[in-house]
């Protein structure tokens, strides 16, 4: 009989509350986040928050390499209908706005890759931890998507341009550019999981469970040891001030111009430049709107506009299309249509943002 693909334990604390922990348990997919999971998470979830026993809620990956890698977006590809895909998209986003409003601590530990769905999992979590080999990405736009999961919402709330840079290049970033841009919380060492759940099991909880989530920052703070563990050297930061005016731009178009024009022999910038210039002309004027349209959207409005454009994304070709090329046959020469930037209308654009819905009802709209 195989393992659940979420693991679920309780570890006994003092004064009769406990730790409640989930562990992504797909090792192999570097914890991929599928459907099951999702089915599996949010109940789960609800239960432990309306527990007065749980006194804060652990959310890990299985093994050393990743916490999540992402959403399982080659079974969405798999089926030639949109059933599934609308399926995902919808528990995936009521999850990670569940996530957001968590009545309860809840720590995320985002140790090795944290990708797409990892991210949605991560972003709205009380308490983020990244450790030293911690990568974050949001690489859509190498698969004709874009970077959903809430990022309507975090990406337009880092400092300066970096948001829409990393939307657009799909960049990697470690620890200390996750702490810098406001997408962690915590630096500390992989090895201290285990001491750190063993802390949590000894703190005396307060009776008020609001004051939960100072205890728990209390702990953390008391593993975090910058002297001890050396953050890596940061790339936003070191480029704040380029990345700002590179994105400075009154349209797309110029803005990516700008981008692409850079010519330097620094590693990440170079690596940030192929990937956009090898992105979906779709995702990245997706991009800009999402940002124009999602900045000054509520949390629930901004899930409630990803869920459109995502389903839509599954219509339309670009996004099977971008997932066959990189993710099942590895020939990382996807077709994407329209080809270029310049092909593509204001109306091609407009219709990721049209509701799919005969009703006109959007699902998350109870959320």
């Amino acid at each position: 009989m195989s393992e659940a693909v979420v693991l679920f334990e309780t570890i006994n604390s003092t004064n009769g509350k406990k730790i409640a922990v989930a562990t992504l348990n797909s090792e192999k997919t570097l914890n991929s986040l599928s459907l099951p999971m999702v089915d599996l998470l949010r109940p789960q979830l609800a239960q432990w928050e309306s527990d007065d026993s749980i006194a804060a809620v652990v959310l890990c990956g299985k093994g050393d390499k990743a916490f999540c890698a992402g959403g399982d977006v080659v079974q969405l590809t798999k089926s030639d209908t949109t059933e599934l895909a609308e399926q995902f998209f919808e528990k995936e986003y009521r999850l990670d706005y569940q996530i957001h409003v968590y009545k309860k601590p809840l720590i995320v530990w985002g140790n090795g890759i944290v990708m797409g769905g990892g991210m949605g999992l991560m972003s709205g979590a009380s308490h983020r931890v990244v450790t030293p080999s911690t990568r974050i990405a949001m690489p859509e736009v190498t698969i004709g998507l874009y970077p959903d999961v809430g990022g309507t919402w975090f990406l337009n709330r880092t400092p300066g341009k970096t948001g829409l840079f990393l939307a657009l290049t799909g960049a990697s970033i470690n620890a200390a550019d996750a702490l810098f841009i406001g997408l962690a919380d915590r630096f500390l060492a992989h090895e201290s999981y285990e001491p750190v759940l063993a802390a949590l099991a000894k703190v005396s909880w307060a009776s008020q469970s609001q004051k939960h989530f100072g205890q728990v920052s209390a702990v953390l703070r008391e593993f975090e040891q910058p002297a001890k563990v050396q953050l890596p050297d940061d790339q936003v930061r070191a480029h704040y001030d380029l990345i700002n005016q590179l994105c400075d731009g009154d349209d797309i178009d110029t803005v990516v111009k700008q981008i692409l024009a850079w010519q330097g022999d620094d590693p990440w910038l170079s690596r940030a430049v192929k990937t956009l210039a090898k992105g979906c002309p779709a995702t990245i004027h997706l991009v800009d709107q999402q940002f124009r349209r999602g900045k000054n959207l509520s949390l629930r409005e901004a899930f409630q506009m990803e869920l459109v454009m995502s389903i839509n994304c599954a219509r339309f070709n670009n996004f099977r299309e971008g997932v066959r090329a990189l993710l099942i046959d590895k020939d990382n020469q996807p077709k994407f249509e329209p080809a270029t930037l310049a092909e593509i209308t204001p109306e091609f654009v407009d219709a990721h943002f049209q509701s799919p819905w005969k009703n006109g009802i959007n699902p998350l709209s109870d959320l």
